[in-house]
């Protein structure tokens, strides 16, 4: 009897033990396990410690509720203008509820692929090749916005969707190259011709300003010459005056000396140009000496007289001395320099070989 006792408590103790090992489940972090009694989903298992039913609950699907990455395989697409290029891309997916992610898709992974794939030749298909190439970020929230809305009666979040790789065909790509080829050229040489005209404007403006600048210098120099020319006149005309109101008074003097520095300055002219190398005077040597006879007698008729200190006589006639100094035969002058007389009073000029006497 003792011995049939024992071994019902020891098969009762094999059950309590199958029985808490059926009963207690641990779920990790991040998945969800269903419960299904008698192939009915009834709950949902969180991470944890959890307890079912022995022999009668059982674990239906379980889930991982992390986000998870597909691979979309490359797939060939016809865009609007006709060409064909090879695509593939990833998604990104996160399960939200667990028993819809179990229950109502057959195959969960397997048929979010197939939606991208499909909806990926949808869009890119209503594309053409240079949007394709250039409006990624495009194709990418139309599809996420595509896949997700359909995806979502089972219990899926899909989070992004990315278009790894677009390759048109070779010849394309070809083409494709010598397009961009060509545009780059196009904007060099814009940007070339856009910096030559830059620089012509710039030279133009300044050659303006210095042609501006140039005038002003040359309006400024006529005033100052027609200024400078008027205070010539001015003097000349006060020296005329002078001369004529010497000449008035009876000074003959004056006009010589006027005349005679005209005309030695006129010779000097001609003497002076660069071009003259031989002076040929069609003048007569002697009234230039005569004129400078003019000039040393109204030198000597403003400083002196005949040089001796005494004033010279008015109207050139000397004063008649008295006793022997007026009686006595007198020297004009002993040195080597000839005596003229006025080229205004045509007299041939005569340079004196010794001595002169009155």
């Amino acid at each position: 009897m003792f011995e049939g006792l024992s071994i019902f408590v020891v098969v009762l103790l094999v059950v309590v033990l199958l029985a808490i090992f059926q009963g207690i489940r641990v779920i990790p972090q991040g998945s969800n396990w269903t419960v299904e009694r008698f192939g009915r989903y009834t709950k949902t298992l969180q991470p944890g410690l959890n307890l079912i039913v022995p022999f009668i609950d059982r674990i239906g699907a379980k889930l991982n509720m992390m986000e998870q990455v597909l691979d979309i395989p490359s797939q060939e697409v016809i865009t609007r203008d006709n060409a064909m290029v090879e695509v593939n891309g990833v998604a990104f997916y996160q399960v939200l509820d667990a028993a819809k992610a179990a229950y109502e898709v057959s195959g969960l992974e397997n048929a979010i692929v197939n939606l991208t794939l499909t909806n990926i030749r949808t869009v890119m298909g209503s594309m053409d090749l240079d949007e394709l190439l250039s409006k990624r970020d495009e194709i990418n929230q139309r599809l996420i916005t595509v896949v997700d809305q359909a995806t979502h009666p089972w219990g899926v979040k899909v989070t992004r969707i990315e278009i790894r790789d677009i390759n048109p065909p070779r010849d394309l790509v070809d083409s494709m190259a010598r397009q961009m080829k060509a545009e780059r050229e196009k904007r060099a040489r814009i940007l070339e011709a856009e910096g030559v005209r830059a620089a012509e404007i710039l030279r133009a403006e300044g050659q303006k300003q210095a042609t501006v600048l140039e005038a002003e210098g040359r309006k400024e120099a006529a005033f100052r010459d027609a200024e400078a020319r008027e205070r010539a006149a001015e003097a000349e005309a006060k020296a005329t005056q002078m001369v004529s109101d010497a000449i008035a008074t009876g000074n003959i003097q004056a006009i010589n000396y006027f005349v005679a520095t005209k005309y030695v300055d006129a010779l000097s002219e001609l003497a002076s140009a660069p071009n003259q190398k031989v002076l040929m005077m069609p003048v007569d040597a002697t009234s230039i000496l005569g004129a400078v006879g003019g000039i040393a007698e109204l030198t000597r008729a403003a400083f002196g007289g005949d040089g001796d200190g005494r004033p010279a006589p008015r109207g050139g006639q000397r004063p008649v001395g008295t006793g022997a100094e007026a009686s006595a035969p007198r020297r004009r002058s002993t040195g080597a320099v000839p005596q003229v007389s006025s080229p205004m009073q045509g007299g041939p000029t005569t340079p004196s070989s010794g001595p002169a006497t009155e």
